[in-house]
């Protein structure tokens, strides 16, 4: 079901998959990197990003489609009146403006770099499963939940010993304000405060969102 999902402008969203029949999409250290570089290129253009972590079999986004202003088509965004959602401060009624398919971003993010690891790797095929998973986040309660749930997941799926200090997410360019294409200041706000911020995490229990994140279910 959450894999259909259309992604609607102004929405947020948990987007996540894992490799084709359990396979590693990160080899080596560097093929995070060039994911992230891939991100940049063809996510950010569209979509403003909160939380992510990559581990080797699988990752976790957690986003907002939000056309950035000055891209070719969307320069009637100046001007608009910002509505509000329920629970979710800051959300921009953009719903309408385009017919666009941003589905498509993250298909060519993901074809880009399956091509670049098959070249890399003398492999073919797919690498990542077929459809990524999209999950609409519907209240303030489930955004700060499932923040906690992605920094984390490297430490519940034993890629590390303490999240904390994992390299491969947002986790640290939150809690230390490093200058990033993270919408840090805004989760910050959703927190309330730092200590708020770091005291959660430390805290939280899986239980509190396992009904709402579907089939992460990657070992």
């Amino acid at each position: 079901m959450t894999r259909e999902t259309p992604l609607l402008n102004g929405h947020y969203y948990h987007i996540y998959n894992r490799g084709n029949n359990g396979e590693n999409l990160f080899p080596e250290e560097r093929n995070y990197r060039y994911f992230l570089k891939l991100y940049i290129r063809y996510i950010y253009p569209i979509a403003d990003t909160y939380a992510y972590c990559l581990m080797k079999n699988h990752f976790h986004l957690l986003v907002r489609i939000n056309p950035k202003p000055d891209l070719p088509g969307f320069e009637n965004l100046e001007g608009l009146n910002p509505g509000r959602e329920p629970n979710l401060p800051g959300l921009q009624d953009l719903e309408g403006l385009t017919p666009r398919n941003y589905s498509q971003s993250f298909s060519n993010l993901f074809n880009a770099y399956t091509k670049a690891i098959n070249k890399a790797y003398g492999r073919s095929g797919s690498l990542f499963e077929k459809n990524f998973n999209r999950i609409l986040i519907d209240s303030e309660r489930h955004f700060i939940h499932l923040v906690c749930y992605i920094h984390r997941n490297p430490q519940k799926y034993g890629f590390t010993g303490d999240f904390r200090t994992y390299p491969y997410s947002s986790y640290q360019t939150i809690r230390q304000q490093k200058p990033s294409r993270i919408e840090s200041q805004q989760v910050l706000q959703w927190f309330c405060s730092m200590p708020s911020f770091e005291n959660y995490h430390r805290q939280f229990d899986n239980g509190q969102i396992q009904h709402l994140i579907g089939d992460d279910n990657f070992h």
